[in-house]
């Protein structure tokens, strides 16, 4: 480690921002001092204090008692624990209401006549209350009395419910054309915020028909309009378009829905022509302050993983990934193993 207390202040101005560890004096003990040691991202905490903000919480230290600092590489992210990512993943789910939705155990069997794989596949988390072959065939007969609805499942990766389902011979759907893995995003609500307000942008608590034209390109069907715009029905809604003249075409259009402390964001597109203009930084803190004067307290959102411009586009925002998920489907029956090893009841 850098620095003394005979030159307090120097190193950790220059470290500020950047993830630390520092040691600090903490009193003596028979006449001789006692330090201790504190990792995390580093701030000034105002009055002659710094404050190192570490994964227990924040510590308060005085510049002064500061004997060696030094940075450190970031720490590597920790997992969401599998009750947070459920929890998360019915929160989604109850932010996309699919037409039907049936439990099956802790799962979710759903379906919207086909309109996105969120609302058309089997949410697998929790226990389905069967043995996993026998829920599986459940999905396979949910999705045959369904017209437009597939045989899939929508599981966290690494979860147990999806090593299950492999085990019993269920594969990636790489014929999903949205894309079969999916990030689940999420910030703090307030980083979201931020925007310049050159870009106007109205909300409404219904899609309108302008809204519909650029976000769905046609007359929404019974399905989109459940799904996207379920009124009384569904979670608080909120539906943003972006214009910079009152009857011009819109630049960019988004949805937010409510659920419990998370503000979930969907739909988020931009026309070509006004990408890379702040139109959808603009959409994007609009939804969010309507969120938040809601009660709302974290964004969450999904994007595909092969969609690496809408992740840099939330990262740069601020969002982190909080998990992925990915859609599973049969095996093709010469794929199948004969007798897969039966799977938890999870």
């Amino acid at each position: 480690m850098t620095g003394s207390a005979n030159t307090p202040g120097t190193d950790l101005d220059a470290v500020l921002g950047v993830r630390v560890a520092l040691r600090h004096r903490i009193g003596e003990r028979d006449g001789r001092p006692l330090f201790t040691d504190a990792v995390g991202t580093l701030s000034d905490g105002g009055a002659g204090t710094v404050v190192v903000q570490t994964r227990k919480g924040a510590v308060r230290v005085a510049r002064e008692a500061v004997v060696a600092v030094r940075a450190v590489p970031p720490a590597p992210p920790r997992r969401a624990s599998w009750s947070a990512v459920s929890r998360l993943e019915s929160l989604c789910a109850d932010a996309w209401p699919a037409l039907v939705d049936e439990p099956l155990g802790a799962w979710r069997l759903r379906a919207a006549d086909g309109f996105t794989g969120r609302a058309n596949s089997c949410l697998a988390i929790g226990d389905p209350g069967l043995p996993i072959p026998a829920a599986l065939a459940a999905v396979e007969e949910f999705a045959a009395a369904h017209e437009g609805v597939p045989a899939r499942l929508q599981t966290p990766v690494g979860s147990r419910w999806s090593t299950a389902a492999q085990h019993a011979g269920w594969v990636l759907d790489d014929g999903h054309e949205a894309g079969s893995e999916v990030a689940v995003l999420v910030a703090d609500l307030t980083l979201l915020t931020g925007s310049d307000g050159r870009v106007p942008v109205s909300l409404t608590a219904r899609a309108t028909s302008t809204w519909w034209e650029f976000g769905v390109g046609a007359e929404p069907t019974r399905a989109q309009r459940h799904v996207l715009d379920p009124g009384p029905a569904g979670p608080p809604t909120v539906f943003g378009l972006a214009t910079v003249f009152a009857g011009q075409e819109p630049l960019g259009a988004v949805r937010g829905a409510l659920v419990e402390d998370h503000l979930h964001l969907s739909r988020l597109d931009i026309s070509p022509a006004a990408r890379r203009s702040g139109v959808g930084t603009a959409l994007t803190a609009a939804v969010a302050r309507w969120g938040l004067a809601r009660g709302a307290r974290w964004a969450v959102l999904q994007v595909a993983l092969d969609n690496t411009g809408a992740r840099r586009f939330y990262e740069r925002l601020g969002c982190t990934e909080h998990h992925r998920y990915h859609y599973l489907v049969p095996a093709p029956l010469t794929r199948r193993d004969a007798s897969p090893p039966p799977g938890p009841h999870a």
